[in-house]
């Protein structure tokens, strides 16, 4: 599993035009599924997201967590965060988790970021062409492998 998290200040998924979901100070979480994740990775990926010290305290040190600051996170499913790109230029999605298995996947992280957070997460639409808008803050920009656990 990965996922590629931004510090936004506001952040939002429309999907035909229309805003699906919008969120203010936060995280906006882009999550790709590969097809041999498990519930450990998800709920592994979800704590440490909500625990990372990346937001300012009182003297502008990155030292508070999004829970520290009572933020909102929108999570987005991303297939093309697996990625390869070593052969040719075309980019290959094997790794990737088919989608009868990533819907799971994607439902299971979501209720594991809620749980983690105490609170609702905003979602876009699992398999939908989505418009996604941010403003970045910092900008702060982290990239985590639950299979490579640095």
């Amino acid at each position: 599993m990965r996922v590629l998290i931004q510090r936004v200040t506001k952040a939002s998924v429309s999907i035909s035009g229309t805003v699906k979901s919008a969120i203010g100070n936060g995280l906006l979480v882009l999550t790709g599924f590969e097809y041999n994740e498990t519930n450990e990775d998800i709920k592994w990926i979800a704590a440490k997201i909500t625990k990372l010290r990346i937001f300012d305290d009182e003297q502008g040190i990155m030292n508070l967590s999004i829970k520290d600051i009572n933020g909102e996170i929108l999570a987005i499913s991303q297939f093309t965060l697996h990625a390869l790109t070593k052969k040719g230029n075309r980019p290959s999605y094997i790794k990737a988790a088919k989608p009868e298995t990533a819907v799971s996947l994607y439902d299971s992280f979501v209720d594991a970021l809620s749980h983690e957070l105490g609170k609702s997460i905003a979602t876009g639409e699992f398999g939908a062409d989505m418009q996604v808008e941010l403003i970045n803050n910092g900008p702060v920009t982290i990239w985590i492998d639950s299979k490579n656990r640095e």
